[in-house]
């Protein structure tokens, strides 16, 4: 199976980007042929050394500029698939620094979190039998009708990956908190690519859920078109033959890896660029940690 999702992870196909700072360190990048927009606002960028743009704004300024700032991206049609949600902007050592709208996240090349369920049925020796599959509206504002797992969310402001992605099972897949007890994280995944909205610099937290015989999944939110379960092989040739969005196929990647549901060779050689994208445990931790309370916090 080829799983190109491997190589998408890490596509880069437009060319240099520059790096953004606040406040001395690093918070994203930027297309080299789009930083040049900053040049509008001389007084709250400026160019520094090797084509970087540094803001020089004070923190409780920042919510405005950005807000401003965006507004014009977006009016020129720099920023795609607008969804007036908040994300936080980290910089390099993991403390935020602003608070954005998610869209123009991938403008700044800005850090963001995706959180990822697979949902499987065990077989009569315990091992995933079933896997299963959502197929995204064909509404959404990003890979509208491809497949994806049971339960995929972007990490608002206010949530941490696992809170993210208990409120989403509820949306999504109409999974309430007592089924959800039993979800177990898997490994972090960091992307880093050219996607159509920009660059996709994230960290994707997957989990696993094992859900019984019979239980269907009820989506509530209108952005899942269908459910289905499928055997455990004919997921995996979804994931690798490049029907399921690159997110969806990594976190699949993953579960099919841990649990050991590739035939050996394939699994030697998938292997090693696999866990080129993994996170540092440690470093992983500092978003989601262990035992973290899932009470959600509204994001803001």
């Amino acid at each position: 199976m080829n799983w190109e999702c491997l190589r998408l992870a890490r596509r880069s196909e437009r060319g240099a980007r520059c790096g953004f700072y606040v406040e001395g360190r690093r918070a994203g990048s930027i297309a080299a042929d789009e930083a040049r927009a900053l040049a509008a606002w001389p007084h709250w960028f400026q160019p520094v050394d090797h084509g970087a743009w540094t803001m020089t704004v004070s923190p409780q300024q920042r919510p405005a500029v950005f807000a401003e700032v965006n507004a014009a991206l977006r009016e020129r049609g720099s920023i795609r698939a607008w969804r007036d949600e908040p994300f936080a902007l980290w910089n390099e050592d993991g403390a935020m620094v602003a608070v954005i709208e998610r869209a123009s996240s991938r403008w700044w090349g800005a850090q963001t979190l995706g959180a990822h369920i697979n949902g499987y049925v065990a077989g009569d020796d315990g091992r995933p039998a079933g896997l299963w599959i959502a197929r995204r509206a064909w509404n959404k504002p990003t890979d509208p009708g491809r497949l994806d797992n049971l339960v995929g969310s972007g990490v608002p402001h206010g949530q941490s990956p696992r809170q993210a992605v208990c409120r989403e099972a509820w949306e999504e897949a109409g999974l309430q908190m007592p089924e959800l007890q039993g979800l177990t994280a898997g490994r972090v995944i960091e992307l880093a690519c050219d996607i159509p909205e920009g660059w996709q610099h994230e960290w994707l937290y997957a989990y696993d859920l094992a859900l019984p015989a019979g239980r269907v999944p009820q989506n509530q939110d209108g952005e899942v078109a269908e459910h289905r379960l499928l055997p455990i092989a004919d997921a995996l040739q979804c994931a690798a033959g490049g029907d399921m969005t690159t997110d969806a196929a990594l976190a699949t990647l993953d579960f099919a890896l841990r649990h050991q549901l590739l035939p050996a060779e394939e699994a030697q050689r998938l292997g090693p660029a696999f866990e080129a994208l993994l996170v540092d445990p440690v470093r992983a931790a500092h978003f989601d940690p262990p035992g973290a309370d899932t009470t959600l916090t509204p994001a803001r």
